[in-house]
């Protein structure tokens, strides 16, 4: 998503960091390499010149003149700019005060609007509501079918009275659906609606007439990210004729450049509401400008990856993981597992990588992971039985042999694996044990260990010097009223503030006096 447009802008600050000063030709330089990068990326014309008249003017400003590092403050106001022009805050759905709140989905055929309903419904049941889908989309081949398909998938209910393939009246099916989504306790209601492969007069009539017998408290544009600076076009016609609330970007997965997204918001002045990153219905989330701003300029985007994690993570299960590392119990095969198949929920790794600052820099590196291999690994441990995957070390030769048949990979990989699984127990053991690191957990049990060991060894050594020995003793001598020798600060050990801690006793010093060296 964004690759050529965040490779060509990362390309440009990286000269910019050897320059302690920008001068007029500097900045000159840089608004044309960024022009370059923005049309190379499908930008509309008129928003690649507003943005780089906003980023000139900026940059000759005190802001940068006067900054300690002006190639530092020229990144910050691109990227200023880029949240401004995708659409400044994140822009939630408005839901009815009565409900059912109805959503009405419009576009082009071919855009993703039928998969992106059954995208939108799972994710308003994560978020607590009751979505129903609505097909009336009554023209295109088996559609009705398909939102079927993807309703049960979702886990969500469809209404689709009419067959479709031509047969049935996308307006009645509308109007009776938001009947039925009372009746049934829907407090959201998804509409379908049909598209055509070019923009026509019977489109917009029929987006038109839905959208007058429905009055839907939300218009969502669908567009594919794919089509460039057509998408303008397309959202413009879609403006005039039926009119829109939100944008929804799809297949930004593809080779998708990026330029609908910042040509759409900036010349529709509708804000991009949702994006859709892939084919799985997971692939879908809320459309933040910083963070997509920050993606595009190879900033990262920990916020999202935390987001998911949250969502993908079992809490329970953490907590047992913790709860074990923290008892000192070795890391299992079993526990590797499970550890695994939680990552695997968060999508794949490549998109993980990627949400990680300064990412883009490694992008082959990256392009070059394959999620298969995780999946193997999973094949190696599920054909172990649960005894060799609580205690690795009794898989010998003719066990791995075995594992290896079952698993459909070489012996060799399960050699590998059982190796780098053992190299990961050592890492496991160290972490649980804190590594000697103040604060870590274990940490306090290696001292208390170390220091009952030294407790074991030889007493104190008295001084070779008389006169040494002479104050050692005096100070061993005097007291304070509290009963605490002098220069033990008050409350020493836990005790309150001018007293000794609670059940300590002063040793008998006159025994000590006597001894002689």
């Amino acid at each position: 998503m964004f690759e050529t447009l965040s490779d060509r802008l990362t390309t440009v600050f990286s000269s910019l960091r050897s320059k302690g000063k920008l001068s007029e030709a500097d900045i000159n330089a840089t608004a044309r390499e960024i022009r370059v990068a923005l049309l190379e990326a499908d930008v509309a014309l008129p928003v690649v010149k507003d943005f780089i008249a906003q980023i000139k003017e900026r940059a000759r400003g005190s802001e940068v003149s006067q900054a300690l590092n002006p190639a530092q403050q020229v990144v910050k106001i691109v990227n200023e700019e880029l949240i401004n022009v995708l659409g400044g805050e994140t822009r939630r759905v408005r839901f009815a005060k009565t409900p059912p709140t109805v959503i009405m989905l419009a576009g082009l055929q071919g855009s993703g609007k039928t998969t992106l309903a059954g995208k939108l419904a799972r994710w308003l049941k994560s978020e607590g509501h009751a979505p129903l889908l609505v097909a009336a989309d009554l023209q295109r081949p088996n559609a009705v079918q398909q939102l079927q398909v993807l309703g049960e998938r979702a886990g969500t209910a469809v209404y689709a009275p009419e067959p479709g393939n031509g047969v049935g009246d996308p307006v009645e099916v509308s109007r009776r659906s938001i009947e039925h989504a009372r009746h049934a306790q829907h407090d959201v209601v998804i509409i379908d609606t049909a598209g055509r492969l070019g923009i026509d007069e019977d489109m917009m009539r029929q987006a038109a007439d839905i959208r007058d017998a429905v009055r839907p408290d939300e218009i969502l544009f669908v567009v594919d990210a794919m089509i460039g600076q057509d998408a303008v076009v397309t959202a413009q016609a879609f403006l005039d004729g039926v009119g829109f609330d939100g944008v929804v970007l799809t297949k930004l997965d593809g080779d998708a450049r990026g330029g609908a997204a910042l040509s759409v918001r900036h010349i529709t002045g509708r804000p991009i509401m949702f994006a859709s990153t892939g084919e799985k219905l997971e692939d879908f989330d809320v459309f933040h400008p910083d963070r997509m701003a920050g993606r595009i300029l190879d900033m990262g985007d920990i916020l999202t990856l935390i987001e998911q994690a949250e969502k993908a993570f079992d809490a329970e299960q953490a907590e047992k993981m913790t709860s074990k590392f923290a008892s000192g119990e070795d890391f299992s095969l079993e526990d590797f597992l499970e550890q695994m198949q939680m990552i695997r929920k968060l999508g794949p790794i490549k998109n993980l990588l990627g949400m990680m600052p300064g990412m883009g820099q490694m992008r082959q590196q990256i392009d070059q992971i394959d999620d298969r291999d995780l999946d193997r690994i999973g094949g190696i441990i599920n054909s172990m039985t649960p005894e060799e995957r609580q205690n690795p070390k009794i898989i010998n030769g003719s066990r791995r042999a075995r594992i290896a048949r079952g698993s459909g990979v070489s012996v060799t990989e399960v050699n590998n694996l059982v190796t780098r699984f053992f190299d990961a127990q050592k890492m496991m053991r160290q972490v649980a044990g804190g590594m000697g690191i103040p604060g870590m957990p274990g940490t306090r049990r290696k001292q208390a260990k170390a220091a009952a060991k030294k407790g074991k060894g030889k007493g104190k050594q008295r001084s070779g010097d008389p006169r040494k020995r002479a104050q050692e003793a005096a100070g061993k001598k005097t007291q304070r009223a509290d009963g605490a020798p002098q220069g033990l600060p008050p409350g020493l050990g836990g005790g309150l503030p001018g007293q000794l801690p609670p059940g300590f006793q002063m040793p008998d010093l006159s025994k000590l006096q006597g001894k002689k060296k």
